[in-house]
């Protein structure tokens, strides 16, 4: 049974479901989570088992059994723990971050696709025109009342929309390919001809506020600041001895047994010094990884903006319904002798181009609005 026709909202829905790159770092993400945990666990406990051997004793003259657990000062696994509930909200805010890059690039596809179902329909149009004008010169021809010349431009003018045809089906088809490979391969069928509604403002301010906040890549940033903070924090906090409990038992000679608990540290007096240098560093680097993440972050907003309002003020140049009246108009001059089949293909030729500049121009400032609100897929 064919895939039924799709809008853009549900093709959207099918690629974050079926996407095999979202599903492999879904994996990555449990795997990455699973290891921030194990960083905050207990060391493995440490068994010994010692046997004593004495001249004159027959087999075993004693043994030693050695239980240990050792663990990092309280304090340190509660800090470690904040650091890692930060570590898990920047992996989280990273796939969101892939996610929405994902369906962007999704949703370019399938506005391409709508721009060539847009030219796909107006290039129906015309070889319409020019398979009903090469009729009426065919008769035209045969009564005497039109030239061998007029009737082989309508003929090139068929030849050229039959290449732009054919270029537009090898476009879409390419696209539409593409769309399929990010929905995993998975059927979907897509007629579009018509953009989803923008709704802009022109209130920058409000934007900005609102995008920077719904930001996955700088949430990620931040929150990989937050966890560098945090790390630091603990490695600080090594400072304090690091303990050691445990349990021995003794067998000597004539199977006597000895029981005993062990208590030690250690103290940390060289090793940990680098290791808070280093942590300190990585926060210098981490901060400054966030602020580069939000001056980005603004940059791009800015100029999607004001992308936009340009855009925007160029489409509004474009009056549709008067060249498509325009075209109506020469048509019917040329069925009526009052306009040559030369001038007719010459002007309309350029008003064709007219309409596809503002498809292109259309599709344009539909690409820069889905990148400015990309925070929103």
């Amino acid at each position: 049974m064919p895939a039924l026709p799709q809008g853009v909202d549900e093709v959207l829905s099918s690629v974050a479901q079926h996407n095999k790159s979202l599903q492999a770092r879904q994996q990555a993400d449990k795997a990455e989570k699973t290891g921030i945990d194990a960083e905050n666990g207990l060391e493995d406990p440490s068994v010994e088992y010692s046997s004593f051997f004495s001249k004159g004793v027959n087999g075993q003259a004693g043994s030693e059994l050695v239980v240990t657990q050792g663990f990092d000062f309280p304090s340190v696994y509660g800090n470690r723990k904040r650091a890692g509930r930060e570590e898990k909200a920047a992996v989280d805010h990273r796939a969101e971050a892939m996610r929405r890059d994902v369906l962007l690039e999704a949703k370019n596809l399938c506005l391409d696709l709508i721009r060539l179902n847009q030219e796909k329909d107006l290039l129906e149009q015309r070889m319409r025109n020019a398979d009903e004008l090469l009729e009426l010169y065919e008769e035209r021809l045969d009564a005497g009342d039109a030239t061998i010349v007029e009737l082989n431009k309508i003929k090139m003018e068929r030849m050229s929309v039959q290449t732009e045809v054919l270029q537009n089906n090898a476009a879409h088809r390419t696209a539409l390919q593409s769309l399929l490979a990010l929905n995993g391969n998975m059927p979907l069928t897509f007629e579009e001809r018509e953009y989803p509604a923008v709704a802009l403002t022109n209130d920058y301010e409000t934007l900005r506020n609102e995008l920077l906040a719904h930001d996955a890549e700088l949430k990620a940033a931040e929150a990989g600041m937050r966890a560098a903070e945090r790390t630091l924090g603990t490695q600080r906090q090594k400072w304090w001895p690091k303990l050691e409990i445990g349990y021995r038992r003794n067998t000597g000679e004539g199977g006597t047994k000895e029981h005993g608990f062990l208590v030690g540290g250690s103290i940390p007096l060289f090793s940990n010094r680098r290791q808070v240098k280093m942590a300190e560093a990585q926060a210098v680097s981490a901060r400054l990884e966030a602020d580069e993440a939000r001056l980005q972050a603004e940059t791009a907003l800015l100029s999607g903006f004001n992308e936009l309002q340009q855009l925007r003020k160029a489409m509004s140049v474009y009056d549709l319904p008067l060249m498509t009246q325009t075209l109506e108009l020469m048509k019917e001059s040329v069925k009526g002798g009052e306009m040559s089949v030369i001038d007719y293909f010459t002007e309309a030729d350029q008003v064709y181009r007219n309409m596809q500049a503002y498809m292109e121009l259309e599709n344009q400032f539909q690409k820069t609005a889905a990148a400015l609100y990309k925070n929103r897929l």
